[in-house]
């Protein structure tokens, strides 16, 4: 008997049964049915379980299938909002899974859970060098309206006795391209921002794969414009829910995630008090003309063939540098690396020389180059915490 996940004529994936030499899909049984509500990503076959990992409105459920008589249940989670994944099993004869579980409060945890009997054992939780309690923290996720109705999925977390509504500093961060799923995770080195007041929030806009394959579709090539938008939207649906102080924004994203940055402050230069934009990817048009460049055909399916005039056309009307304007622009710290191979340190430098060039306001527009940094910036875990130091200090200088 096999188990296969397959996208056939399902685009968010199901998981169908196939008896051996059953080669075609009309002899197939489907276990767990196409539904283009939920993405099905990982699963896990015991002898008496099935445990399938699917995600709805971005959220992953571990659900439990007992092969014996088709009954389902969920394994339910502490929190609402987290991070939640199957782990290694090794083990067919057994009704014990291994599977991990953090949040933006909880540090990431291994567990074993009977199936059979519901009992949870923490195996081990990743540590910190200094005292923290998770209950003087709060996550929540809500649902900010984008500008054509869709909800989008943010995640928050702050200290609880710190909150103020409306009166907090917020860093609001996101990706969204390549179908990438930032899912809420625990960070150490935040809690000095929100030990400081500061709400944390990630925004799992369009062009993420969080919602489903329509998800990540609505937010490439031609529709790449809604990503920008709704991480626009989102920002503005918490200050208006009072989550964030409206002086006080700031937003953080990095590759692709820095085009995100570089859209954002075209289109709203007033909206956020400050922008961390990390190894930025800010001139499209010019990088996806040049085909010697390795990775740059790879990426038509993104972004597009800009040899085609639809295309390059669209580029043109979001491609950060091209679209650089006479504004008052938020303060910027902009960083890359000499030996980036994914986004060379040109593009970054000149995106800052024409912002210093077009910017009305006062406010700084720094750029920093590692000269031994890549696109993954400074190898080793103190170098890499330095970068964070710098971005923070950047932050809290503007505040």
């Amino acid at each position: 008997m096999f188990y296969i996940r397959t996208n056939l004529d399902a685009k968010n994936f199901k998981l169908v049964q196939a008896l051996p030499g059953k080669t075609v899909s009309s002899e197939w049984k489907d276990v767990v049915p196409y539904n283009e509500n939920e993405l099905t990503e990982e699963f896990e076959v015991f002898k008496n379980y099935l445990v399938v990992e699917s995600r709805a409105k971005g959220l992953v459920r571990l659900k439990v299938i007992e092969l014996a008589n088709a009954k389902v249940s969920y394994i339910d989670m502490p929190e609402e909002d987290y991070t939640v994944g199957i782990g290694t099993n090794e083990e067919f004869n057994t009704d014990v899974l291994r599977y991990y579980f953090g949040s933006m409060k909880t540090p990431m945890c291994e567990l074993d859970i009977d199936l059979k009997t519901q009992k949870q054992t923490l195996l081990k939780q990743q540590k910190l060098n200094v005292p923290y309690n998770p209950n003087e923290y709060s996550t929540k996720r809500v649902y900010a309206k984008a500008a054509d109705g869709k909800e989008i999925p943010v995640s928050l977390v702050y200290k609880t006795a710190l909150f103020d509504p409306g009166k907090n500093p917020c860093l609001v961060y996101g990706y969204g391209s390549y179908g990438v799923i930032v899912d809420p995770y625990f960070s150490g080195s935040r809690l000095s921002l929100l030990d400081r007041g500061f709400v944390f929030a990630i925004v799992h806009m369009r062009g993420g794969e969080d919602l489903g394959r329509d998800w990540y579709e609505d937010g490439k090539l031609l529709h790449k414009k809604n990503t920008f938008t709704d991480f626009i939207s989102a920002t503005k649906y918490l200050i208006d829910q009072k989550k964030a102080d409206p002086s006080r924004v700031f937003a953080q994203g990095g590759s692709a995630g820095g085009l995100l940055m570089g859209a954002i402050v075209n289109l709203e230069p007033n909206l956020y008090r400050g922008i961390v934009a990390e190894v930025p990817f800010v001139d499209v048009v010019t990088t996806m003309l040049d085909s010697s460049i390795p990775l740059t055909t790879g990426e038509y399916d993104e972004w597009g063939n800009p040899n085609e005039k639809k295309y390059f056309d669209y580029m043109l009307s979001y491609s950060p540098y091209d679209n650089v304007k006479k504004a008052s622009y938020p303060a910027m710290f902009v960083s890359t690396g000499l030996h980036d191979s994914q986004v060379q340190y040109w593009e970054p430098a000149k995106w800052v020389a024409k912002l210093r060039e077009y910017n009305t306001s006062h406010n700084p527009i720094l750029l920093h180059t590692n000269m031994d940094a890549g696109h993954g910036g400074a190898s080793g875990r103190f170098e890499g915490l330095k970068e964070v130091a710098m971005n923070y200090t950047f932050i809290l200088t503007n505040l």
